[in-house]
C-alpha cells in the first residue's frame, strides 16, 4: 500500500507543481495593423494578468517581459568601405534567421532581470537573438557584423529595447507599449510574455498580430520591389499577381567610414 501511494504521489507531483505555478492571460489593442496611406506610425498597448493558483496572493519579485517579433528573413549584409577614394565590398555574412522586427520591453532592465543562460534560450534581448549566421567567417568577424546588422535595425527604428517599459499593478495586471514604425514590415507578428522569478520564466504566452498593407500603397510596394531596391540594384518585375520575397535593403553609414549594407 505504501509503495503505491508513493508512486501515485511521484505521478501526480509534475501535475501538482504546474497547477501550483502562475499562467498569464495576455491580449493587444489590436491584432490587425492596416497600413495605408495615412499610416505613420502605431503605439501597440499590450497587456494582460497573471493569474495565481487557488486564489494565493502575488509573489514579491515576480516580473514582466514582452517581446514583439516580426517574421523572420535570411539576409546577406555585406560591408563597404573606402579603398583609394572608391567604395567596395570587403566582406560578407549571411544570416538564415534575422526577425525583419524586434522590440522587448521588460519592467526592470533585463540584466537586473533574468540569467544570462534564460535569456538566450528564450531570445529575451537584442544580444540574444539567434541570427544563425553562416560559416566561413571567424567568430571576431561573425560579431562585427551581428553589431553592425543591429546597429542599422536600431536606426532604422525596427529593432527597440523598453528597459522599465512594462507596468505591472498590484502584482496582477501588466500592460506594455511598444511603438510600431511608419515603414515596419509587413506579415505575422508574435507577441510573446514571460513571467520571471528569481532569473527564471516560470510562465509563458503569446499571440499572433498580422500587419499587411492595403489598397493603394499594396500597390506601389509590389511595383517598387519589382523595379529597384534602394541600392540602386535591379529586380526583374514579376507583376502583381504573384508575391515574391526580396527583403528590404539598407544603404547607411556607420561608424569608422565604413558601409554595412543589406542586400539579397
Amino acid at each position: 500500500m505504501r509503495r503505491l501511494r508513493a508512486l501515485a504521489l511521484a505521478l501526480l507531483a509534475p501535475f501538482a507543481l504546474a497547477q501550483a505555478q502562475p499562467r498569464l492571460v495576455p491580449d493587444v489593442s489590436h491584432r490587425h495593423i492596416e497600413i495605408r496611406y495615412s499610416f505613420a506610425g502605431e503605439e501597440l498597448l499590450l497587456f494582460g494578468a497573471i493569474i495565481y493558483p487557488a486564489g494565493h496572493a502575488p509573489e514579491p519579485g515576480t516580473e514582466v517581459a514582452v517581446v514583439l517579433k516580426g517574421p523572420v528573413e535570411p539576409i546577406v549584409l555585406r560591408e563597404k568601405q573606402k579603398v583609394a577614394g572608391i567604395w567596395m565590398n570587403v566582406g560578407r555574412v549571411r544570416f538564415r534567421s534575422a526577425p525583419a522586427f524586434y522590440a522587448v520591453a521588460s519592467s526592470r532592465p533585463l540584466s537586473q532581470l533574468i540569467d544570462e543562460r534564460t535569456a538566450a534560450i528564450y531570445e529575451i534581448g537584442l544580444d540574444n537573438l539567434q541570427l544563425s549566421p553562416g560559416g566561413g567567417v571567424s567568430a571576431d568577424v561573425q560579431r562585427r557584423f551581428e553589431h553592425g546588422l543591429l546597429d542599422l535595425r536600431r536606426r532604422n527604428q525596427v529593432y527597440a529595447e523598453y528597459p522599465r517599459g512594462v507596468a505591472i499593478t498590484e502584482g496582477v495586471l501588466y500592460r506594455a507599449r511598444i511603438m510600431i514604425p511608419a515603414r515596419v514590415p509587413v506579415g505575422t507578428y508574435t507577441a510573446e510574455t514571460f513571467l520571471i522569478r528569481n532569473g527564471r520564466v516560470i510562465a509563458a504566452a503569446d499571440r499572433e498580430i498580422r500587419i499587411e498593407k492595403l489598397g493603394f500603397e499594396r500597390f506601389i510596394a509590389a511595383l517598387v520591389l519589382g523595379l529597384w531596391d534602394h541600392c540602386g540594384r535591379h529586380f526583374p518585375f514579376s507583376g502583381l499577381g504573384r508575391q515574391r520575397r526580396f527583403p528590404t535593403p539598407l544603404c547607411l553609414n556607420s561608424p569608422r567610414n565604413h558601409l554595412f549594407t543589406r542586400l539579397a
